[in-house]
């Protein structure tokens, strides 16, 4: 309850990869976890490779191992309407927050930042099944500084 006394609706935090089917579900997934009835979370994609598709299936496998479901995954592209549907917009690296740029407005443009202030996720794909490990290693070190104002 805020101090009004009126129920808070959750913080809504949108992810974005350029695939959509690494590192965005997962870390949608990863702050959904963490954050719980506090944030809303979704994922999406700069490009339209994997639209309707399940996450990246070395992804799954790896977010499993750490508790992560990422089985009800299905690819999107970014819209407009997810921009302002969302409190933040989270790049998981700099060329997708640069895509971001270009793609918002004036009042979407405030929400744009990068997941790991001043460093890029590593995209695992087309990577050993290492990289995927060590993606989820890196979201969840990360997740806690966008849950403290949750």
């Amino acid at each position: 309850m805020s101090a009004d006394g009126q129920a808070r609706r959750p913080r809504r935090l949108l992810t974005v990869c350029k695939g959509g089917h690494c590192r965005a579900p997962l870390a949608a997934a990863v702050l959904a976890h963490h954050g719980g009835p506090a944030v809303e979370t979704r994922a999406a994609a700069i490009r339209n490779w994997h639209l309707g598709e399940g996450a990246h299936p070395t992804m799954v496998a790896a977010a499993a191992r750490a508790g992560y479901d990422l089985t009800g995954h299905r690819g999107v592209q970014v819209s407009s309407e997810l921009l302002d549907w969302a409190d933040v917009v989270l790049a998981m690296d700099g060329a997708v927050l640069d895509a971001l740029r270009e793609l918002a407005d004036a009042g979407t443009a405030p929400k744009l930042a990068l997941y790991l202030e001043g460093h890029d996720v590593p995209d695992p794909w087309k990577q050993p099944d290492g990289a995927f490990t060590t993606c989820v290693t890196v979201i969840e070190a990360g997740a806690e500084q966008h849950l403290v104002a949750a």
